[in-house]
Protein backbone atom coordinates (compact mmCIF):
# COMPACT_ATOMS: atom_id res chain seq x y z
CA UNK A 1 0.00 0.00 0.00
CA UNK A 2 1.70 2.89 -0.87
CA UNK A 3 1.46 6.40 0.86
CA UNK A 4 -0.17 10.03 0.19
CA UNK A 5 2.76 12.20 -0.57
CA UNK A 6 0.44 14.38 1.69
CA UNK A 7 0.69 12.01 4.49
CA UNK A 8 4.22 11.40 4.01
CA UNK A 9 5.35 14.89 4.48
CA UNK A 10 3.28 15.00 7.63
CA UNK A 11 5.40 12.77 8.69
CA UNK A 12 8.82 14.40 7.69
CA UNK A 13 6.89 17.28 9.35
CA UNK A 14 6.47 15.22 12.84
CA UNK A 15 10.02 14.15 12.97
CA UNK A 16 11.30 17.59 11.85
CA UNK A 17 14.80 17.17 13.54
CA UNK A 18 15.93 13.42 12.36
CA UNK A 19 15.41 14.17 9.07
CA UNK A 20 17.91 12.93 6.15
CA UNK A 21 18.97 15.77 3.68
CA UNK A 22 16.95 13.71 0.72
CA UNK A 23 13.67 14.08 3.11
CA UNK A 24 14.40 17.43 4.25
CA UNK A 25 14.41 18.47 0.31
CA UNK A 26 11.74 16.66 -0.40
CA UNK A 27 9.76 18.18 2.49
CA UNK A 28 11.10 21.87 1.20
CA UNK A 29 9.57 21.22 -2.00
CA UNK A 30 6.63 19.97 -0.85
CA UNK A 31 5.74 22.85 1.38
CA UNK A 32 6.26 25.69 -1.04
CA UNK A 33 3.79 23.73 -3.79
CA UNK A 34 1.52 22.37 -0.75
CA UNK A 35 -0.66 25.38 0.82
CA UNK A 36 -2.29 22.53 3.00
CA UNK A 37 0.65 21.05 3.92
CA UNK A 38 2.40 24.38 4.67
CA UNK A 39 -0.43 25.04 6.52
CA UNK A 40 -0.23 22.24 8.63
CA UNK A 41 3.33 22.72 9.00
CA UNK A 42 3.15 26.06 10.73
CA UNK A 43 0.63 25.60 13.28
CA UNK A 44 2.32 22.15 14.11
CA UNK A 45 5.77 24.58 14.54
CA UNK A 46 3.25 27.32 16.57
CA UNK A 47 2.06 24.29 18.90
CA UNK A 48 5.51 23.47 19.74
CA UNK A 49 6.53 26.79 20.51
CA UNK A 50 3.68 27.55 22.67
CA UNK A 51 4.13 24.48 24.60
CA UNK A 52 7.63 24.79 25.00
CA UNK A 53 6.98 28.26 26.36
CA UNK A 54 5.12 26.89 29.19
CA UNK A 55 6.77 26.39 32.12
CA UNK A 56 6.97 23.46 33.90
CA UNK A 57 7.46 23.27 38.17
CA UNK A 58 7.95 19.87 39.79
CA UNK A 59 6.80 19.35 42.76
CA UNK A 60 9.73 18.90 45.83
CA UNK A 61 8.57 15.17 47.00
CA UNK A 62 9.27 14.51 43.08
CA UNK A 63 12.64 15.89 42.81
CA UNK A 64 13.57 14.33 46.16
CA UNK A 65 12.47 10.74 44.83
CA UNK A 66 14.06 11.24 41.83
CA UNK A 67 17.41 12.84 43.33
CA UNK A 68 16.88 9.38 45.82
CA UNK A 69 16.39 7.19 43.00
CA UNK A 70 19.63 8.70 40.83
CA UNK A 71 21.50 8.24 43.83
CA UNK A 72 20.87 4.89 45.01
CA UNK A 73 21.36 3.84 40.99
CA UNK A 74 24.30 5.49 41.19
CA UNK A 75 25.73 3.56 43.69
CA UNK A 76 24.61 0.48 42.38
CA UNK A 77 26.83 0.94 39.23
CA UNK A 78 29.27 1.86 41.23
CA UNK A 79 29.51 -1.29 43.37
CA UNK A 80 29.37 -3.24 39.89
CA UNK A 81 32.02 -1.61 38.51
CA UNK A 82 34.07 -2.28 41.75
CA UNK A 83 32.80 -5.58 41.26
CA UNK A 84 33.95 -6.18 37.54
CA UNK A 85 37.29 -5.41 39.05
CA UNK A 86 37.80 -7.21 41.47
CA UNK A 87 36.56 -10.15 38.97
CA UNK A 88 39.27 -8.92 36.58
CA UNK A 89 42.01 -8.93 39.45
CA UNK A 90 40.51 -12.42 39.96
CA UNK A 91 41.21 -13.42 36.59
CA UNK A 92 44.20 -12.24 36.53
CA UNK A 93 45.67 -13.84 39.84
CA UNK A 94 43.72 -17.12 38.03
CA UNK A 95 45.69 -16.47 34.68
CA UNK A 96 48.93 -15.87 36.35
CA UNK A 97 48.59 -19.01 39.39
CA UNK A 98 47.60 -21.07 36.17
CA UNK A 99 50.35 -20.19 33.78
CA UNK A 100 52.64 -20.70 36.48
CA UNK A 101 51.62 -23.99 38.16
CA UNK A 102 50.47 -25.87 35.00
CA UNK A 103 53.71 -26.90 34.17
CA UNK A 104 54.71 -27.92 37.61
CA UNK A 105 51.51 -30.28 37.55
CA UNK A 106 52.21 -31.56 34.39
CA UNK A 107 55.64 -32.83 35.44
CA UNK A 108 54.10 -33.80 38.44
CA UNK A 109 51.70 -35.89 36.99
CA UNK A 110 54.20 -37.58 34.49
CA UNK A 111 56.61 -38.72 37.32
CA UNK A 112 53.91 -39.79 39.45
CA UNK A 113 52.38 -41.59 36.20
CA UNK A 114 56.06 -43.40 35.26
CA UNK A 115 56.39 -44.16 39.07
CA UNK A 116 53.24 -46.08 39.71
CA UNK A 117 53.64 -47.31 35.90
CA UNK A 118 50.50 -46.13 34.57
CA UNK A 119 50.38 -45.54 30.25
CA UNK A 120 51.15 -41.80 28.94
CA UNK A 121 47.68 -41.58 27.96
CA UNK A 122 46.15 -42.81 31.80
CA UNK A 123 48.03 -39.62 33.43
CA UNK A 124 47.59 -37.11 31.09
CA UNK A 125 43.53 -37.95 31.27
CA UNK A 126 43.78 -37.50 35.23
CA UNK A 127 45.64 -34.07 34.85
CA UNK A 128 42.66 -32.95 32.31
CA UNK A 129 40.46 -34.07 34.45
CA UNK A 130 42.69 -32.41 37.37
CA UNK A 131 42.99 -29.08 35.90
CA UNK A 132 39.19 -28.77 33.98
CA UNK A 133 36.87 -30.32 36.02
CA UNK A 134 37.51 -27.26 39.74
CA UNK A 135 37.29 -24.85 36.74
CA UNK A 136 33.71 -26.28 35.51
CA UNK A 137 32.32 -26.61 38.90
CA UNK A 138 33.48 -22.79 40.30
CA UNK A 139 31.69 -21.82 36.73
CA UNK A 140 28.38 -23.60 37.76
CA UNK A 141 28.08 -22.48 40.89
CA UNK A 142 28.94 -18.99 40.27
CA UNK A 143 26.88 -19.43 37.14
CA UNK A 144 23.65 -20.51 39.52
CA UNK A 145 24.14 -18.20 42.22
CA UNK A 146 24.55 -15.34 39.32
CA UNK A 147 21.32 -17.02 38.10
CA UNK A 148 19.65 -16.41 41.48
CA UNK A 149 21.36 -12.85 42.35
CA UNK A 150 19.87 -11.26 39.47
CA UNK A 151 16.60 -12.25 40.26
CA UNK A 152 16.70 -11.18 43.59
CA UNK A 153 15.04 -14.44 44.57
CA UNK A 154 11.77 -14.51 42.01
CA UNK A 155 11.22 -17.47 40.28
Amino acid sequence: MKRDVHDQARELIALQKDLSVAEQQFLQTHLRECPSCNEFAEATNRVVRSLRSVPIAADARLVRATQMRVRFHAERLREARERMWLVGMACLGVGLSATLSVPLLWRLFGWMGHQAGVSSAVWQVGFACLWIVPALVVGATLLVRGTHATNDGKG
